[in-house]
């Protein structure tokens, strides 16, 4: 009995685990969308793609799910400002700097 319900937690359990990964990757595809829109718009010319992978891995769980709703709600000012705001942590910086070369097509 013991082993069956210890079977039966391992599976919940990676159920779960894959759960929260997709739930994960599509908050992520949607705050992608967003910040690269808000990219675009502050640095026109500029590729937004490096841009923003740096700005998405920079941000905690929490950032991304509240940006992720703005690809629904729509970008709002402070929308916007979380991005900026994000994307000037050190770590977001050095990973710019690192990908500066592909920032304008290169």
């Amino acid at each position: 009995m013991r082993a069956g319900l210890a079977a039966t937690a391992l599976v919940v359990l990676g159920a779960c685990e894959a759960t929260n990964q997709v739930a994960d990757t599509l908050a992520r595809e949607r705050a992608k969308s967003v910040v690269n829109s808000v990219v675009s718009q502050r640095f026109p010319g500029v590729n937004p793609a490096p841009v923003t992978d740096c700005i998405i891995d920079a941000a905690s769980a929490r950032e991304i799910i509240q940006i992720a709703g703005a690809s629904v709600s729509g970008v709002t000012p402070e929308t916007a400002q979380q991005v900026i705001t994000i994307a000037q942590r050190p770590e977001a910086v050095q990973c710019i700097a690192r990908n500066s070369l592909t920032l304008w097509g290169g």
